[in-house]
């Protein structure tokens, strides 16, 4: 179902209008939530708007989204390894122009603890290519950037504890499980 609720005025005998998403085409997070821009069926490009992700009820199109995103993720930075490896192998005697500078400057955005921010929180968690990472907001800003857990765990472990124990949920043991140390007589 890609379908999701926008809130608009209501007046008595107006119900409130559902919308469906016919596209995700971005990603952003603001304030720690995470919002997509979505193309409405039925509607021009002009009516795209962010939405919170907690508005939305289209999982399928999300997935589908993000999915593709890591994938043009993961084939940017293979690009760009390989041509790191053929800029060395062949020197070039021309000097740099000011855009391929500015082009290779824009590539190299720093991210995670590189920005010398101090990190403030950690919002989630997820799989990154057989890698834990944790989104981690930052202290003074609105950013957060994915962390590899096990960056994280080194430079600030209390963080980390923190993110683990507001996620710890205690289960107390069944009644049938209480009698399980019980030693059988033979």
């Amino acid at each position: 179902m890609s379908k999701s609720t926008k809130d608009s005025p209501t007046t008595e005998g107006e119900t409130e209008e559902e919308f469906s998403v016919e596209k995700v085409l971005d990603r952003r997070v603001v304030k720690g939530k995470v919002e997509y821009f979505l193309k409405w069926k039925g509607y021009s490009d002009d009516e795209n708007t962010w939405e919170p992700e907690e508005n939305l009820d289209c999982p399928d199109l999300i997935s589908q989204f993000e999915e593709a995103r890591k994938k043009k993720e993961a084939s940017s930075r293979k690009s760009s390894h390989h041509e790191e490896k053929e800029s060395k192998k062949r020197k070039s005697s021309s000097t740099p122009t000011l855009a391929t500078k500015k082009k290779n400057t824009e590539e190299k955005k720093l991210e995670g603890f590189d920005r010398n921010l101090d990190p403030e929180r950690i919002i989630g968690a997820t799989d990154s290519s057989g890698e834990l990472m944790f989104l981690m907001k930052w202290k003074g800003t609105d950013d957060a950037d994915l962390v590899a857990a096990r960056v994280a765990n080194e430079k600030c472990p209390q963080i980390v504890i923190r993110f683990y124990e507001e996620r710890l949920t205690w289960h107390s043991p069944s009644h049938d499980d209480e009698g399980g140390n019980k030693v059988d007589p033979e």
